[in-house]
């Protein structure tokens, strides 16, 4: 469902949309079922009108008519349907051939007939287009032209017919059927076009207002966690609550503030602290006159310095010193290996296109060192690749080495994990090197990922944002 707004402002838009719509929809089926009741009950009423009151019908029926019965019923007949309401007694059977009652309407007018006159022996009721009456069009083309083109509009009648004993004539009384209330429709559609832009402003305005401060929160939240060092508090506004939130977010991005910066001077100091006597230990150790006791403790004072450093790196990933640089990756990679091919290393980088993306540059070379290291050190060989997926910057480096098993693949990033498993750092290294390029990966927004190849061999790939 790409389409679907995915904002809150959107989101919620579109619900009151949909449920306004929804609504108007329902209350316009109702207000057309009652229209279609009282249309019927116009024509039922009509045709009671007729059958009951009509001269015609009441001289066969044995009853006086005087000359105001005959007025007023002139006047009643105008109002509900004019020329079309002056019955017909007949021999003939009124409905036509394949034609059917329609048992509901010819209930409805025995059970009106009944109370006002006496009940009749058998009604019939139906609708039928006026072109296939034969009264109606007999009539027309004794009408003025002005009359034939009052009959046009109307496109179906309906026929009444009551059938007071058994084998006596018919009354047919003849209604003109009205087309479909369109106006229903119409004042639905206009109701809802102005209850929807009414709605829909009065509500965009106060989401506006709510969504807006909480955009800049989110903004600033995802600057904060790109760099934890950037500290810009919001202005609180909007709503009470959200107003409340974005001043405790404040104070939380002050303290974690205070905490980096407090850690980053313990790092300082610990460091300081453990590199000093390792420094004094590295003039000691001169003394020894043991050539190869000399050397091994000298190895053991760097690898132990170059933990340290190593830790201290991991610590301080995060706290940018300055913003990040929009960079060619290829130009990177480039540079990176050209390092490694000065060492004689088999090394290989893959023709690519040039992708920019902002960067740490120091970082994001340390990260890429790592993985070239790991695949030399345990696949002998490292090719490099630089791929653009979408979105993203794909740095991927490959190796014919053994693999991880699947299993301990997740386990490989955490940190002091070796795939190797002597404590040699000359096959193994600390257990940093990935853990540091996870978090220079998540520090670009990006991530790290390690798959087996199917031929054999380790995949590496530092995903990034472009």
């Amino acid at each position: 469902m790409r389409f679907l707004p995915k904002s809150l402002l959107g989101q919620t838009l579109l619900a009151v949309a949909g449920a306004l719509l929804l609504a108007q929809l329902v209350t316009t089926g109702l207000l057309y079922r009652i229209a279609e009741e009282r249309r019927e009950e116009a024509l039922i009423s009509a045709a009671q009108l007729s059958l009951w009151g009509a001269p015609v019908f009441r001289q066969a029926r044995g009853e006086a008519v005087l000359e105001g019965d005959r007025r007023r019923f002139r006047a009643d007949r105008r109002e509900l349907g004019g020329r079309w309401m002056r019955g017909e007694v007949t021999e003939a059977y009124p409905l036509l051939p394949g034609e059917t009652s329609d048992d509901a309407l010819a209930t409805a007018i025995a059970a009106r007939l009944t109370g006002f006159v006496r009940e009749p022996h058998a009604v019939l009721a139906t609708i039928r287009s006026t072109d296939d009456d034969p009264v109606v069009m007999q009539r027309v083309r004794d009408w003025n032209p002005a009359s034939r083109k009052m009959v046009r509009g109307y496109r179906k009648v309906f026929v009444a017919a009551v059938q007071w004993e058994e084998g006596g004539a018919w009354h047919v009384a003849r209604v003109p059927f009205p087309r479909d209330d369109r106006r229903v429709f119409l004042v639905t559609a206009a109701q809802t076009l102005v209850i929807f832009i009414l709605v829909m402003t009065v509500l965009f305005v106060l989401l506006r207002r709510i969504t807006r401060p909480l955009a800049r929160l989110t903004r600033q939240t995802e600057r904060f966690s790109s760099n934890p060092g950037s500290i810009t508090p919001i202005e609180p506004s909007g709503p009470d609550d959200i107003r409340s939130l974005i001043a405790a977010h404040n104070a939380m991005e002050a303290r974690i503030a205070a905490m980096l910066d407090e850690k980053d001077v313990m790092l300082g100091a610990i460091g300081h602290d453990l590199k000093t006597p390792l420094a004094a230990l590295r003039v000691r150790i001169e003394a020894i006159r043991d050539d190869g006791l000399r050397a091994k403790m000298a190895q053991s004072i760097e690898e132990i310095t170059q933990t340290l450093d190593e830790i201290l790196l991991l610590a301080r990933i995060g706290r940018a010193d300055r913003p990040a640089e929009r960079t060619d990756l290829y130009a990177l990679l480039v540079s990176v290996v050209e390092e490694f091919e000065d060492m004689n290393q088999p090394v290989a980088l893959l023709e690519g296109q040039r992708v920019p993306a902002p960067v740490h540059l120091t970082w994001l070379k340390r990260g890429v060192r790592n993985l070239i290291s790991n695949a030399l050190r345990y696949g002998g060989t490292a090719e490099i690749a630089l791929l653009r997926e979408g979105d993203e910057a794909v740095i991927r480096v490959e190796d014919d080495g053994p693999g991880i098993p699947e299993d301990r693949i997740a386990e490989m990033l955490e940190p002091f994990t070796r795939g190797e498993a002597s404590r040699n750092r000359a096959t193994g290294g600390a257990g940093l090197g990935l853990t540091i390029t996870r978090a220079v990966a998540e520090q670009h927004g990006g991530s790290l990922v390690l798959e087996n190849r199917q031929q054999g061999g380790l995949r590496a790939e530092l995903r990034l944002p472009i």
